[in-house]
């Protein structure tokens, strides 16, 4: 164990660490996996990404973790056992992606491992304990560091809770580090299960960044294509949405949920935004009985809708670019409602043009706060609206 800290030390005083970021989202499609390079740190950071790739989980793990996942009822000796199995799933991941790249796990001095949420609970989600948040990630970290010998920074989401926090969304802290520049600003967007965005002005205009979650992404698309099409995962290329033809009034019932006009900063979740919140809006509107790509059609639009209005909310200069990230980068029907919807306002474009692979960018970002941990300071240096300046993760030693 003393080995182990001593080795953590020096990583901590290396001008450049290898650091692999780990990023399993709610869709539960796989493990992405980005092998960085991160030099200095704070607003110092430079980072590069060697590698990144996602594998696959299989039906097996997808179901173990389904029978917990954002449900109220549970069997307590399941999410137990969840935990280590998980954190070896992902460990053998880890280090199948590193034999592919042919790198030895000894080349690597820290694994930063998001885990897999399976439950988000912000105290405004209800009055079970009022003002108290919590979220729950599995995939134990020092199961991770023993299985792979690497030292693994983990369970981020704690201490921005525990300084007053809601637990999510995490990316402004990497977003502000990466992405700020002196004069120009940027909204980083990123559209996985849950759409959140990242406002980081210009630095020499004085203004905090600011980051808040939106509302469904991809979740309930995601959730509606596997109810009706048990063999696809999600509507790929947004095929099924492109077919279809958005129903007006559900979409007015859809938009009219309260979270819309709570004001930012906010978070939510699939626990919130899922079938049941589609089939009520659906209901009401007069539309359970609605074509299915009809109903993808509109909940693009939805996504698409409440992604603009929270973007109009910023008051970001008109030249600010839009850069995107997550599985919904990767949609055209998507991507193409978002760019009518902010017509002549602002450009959208993906964060391949900030050289990051828009589907590495989430475990990019938990690279940068695993370095911070490690070798920063309290991130941001309080430059960011209503998130504490922290650094974030719990450190296991593989000894």
């Amino acid at each position: 164990m003393f080995d182990d800290i001593a080795k953590l030390a020096r990583i901590a005083a290396k001008p450049e660490r290898h650091i692999v970021g780990l990023m399993s989202g709610t869709s539960l499609d796989g493990l992405d996996i980005a092998l960085c390079r991160v030099e200095g740190a704070g607003e110092a950071t430079c980072l590069t990404l060697d590698a990144f790739t996602t594998i696959p989980y299989s039906d097996d793990f997808r179901g173990r973790v389904g029978e917990v996942f954002a449900k109220r009822s549970i069997d307590l000796e399941r999410l137990c056992l969840l935990n280590p199995f998980v954190a070896q799933v992902h460990a053998d991941m880890i280090l199948s992606a590193l034999e592919e790249w042919q790198r030895p796990a000894s080349s690597i001095d820290l694994i930063a491992s998001h885990g897999q949420t399976v439950y988000h609970a912000p105290g405004s989600a209800g009055d079970e304990m009022p003002g108290v948040n919590a979220t729950l990630q599995l995939g134990d970290g020092d199961h991770i560091a023993h299985r792979t010998g690497i030292i693994t920074v983990h369970d981020f989401r704690q201490k921005q809770i525990a300084a007053g926090g809601e637990g999510a969304p995490l990316a402004a802290y990497g977003d502000y580090l990466l992405f700020g520049e002196d004069s120009k600003d940027h909204i980083l967007l990123n559209i996985g299960g849950i759409a959140n965005l990242t406002f980081v002005p210009g630095k020499a205009k004085g203004r905090w960044s600011s980051c808040t979650d939106i509302g469904p992404g991809n979740t309930v698309m995601d959730q509606l294509v596997q109810r009706h099409f048990p063999a696809m995962r999600f509507d790929a290329d947004g095929a099924l949405a492109a077919r279809g033809t958005v129903l007006p009034e559900l979409l007015k019932h859809l938009l009219a949920d309260p979270f819309f006009a709570r004001p930012a900063p906010k978070t939510t979740g699939p626990e919130t935004f899922n079938l049941a919140w589609l089939d009520a809006a659906a209901s009401r509107s007069g539309h359970s009985a609605a074509q299915t790509v009809d109903l993808l059609a509109t909940l693009s639009l939805c996504s698409a809708r409440s992604i603009a209005s929270s973007i109009d909310a910023l008051g970001a200069a008109e030249d600010a670019a839009i850069y995107v990230s997550g599985g919904g980068a990767r949609n055209p029907t998507l991507m193409a409602n978002i760019r009518r919807e902010l017509a002549h306002r602002h450009q959208v474009f993906t964060t391949d043009e900030l050289g990051i692979d828009p589907d590495a960018k989430e475990a990019v970002l938990f690279a940068v706060l695993a370095n911070e941990t490690i070798a920063g300071r309290g991130i941001a240096d309080g430059r960011i609206a209503g998130m504490p300046s922290i650094s974030m993760g719990k450190i296991s030693l593989p000894g």
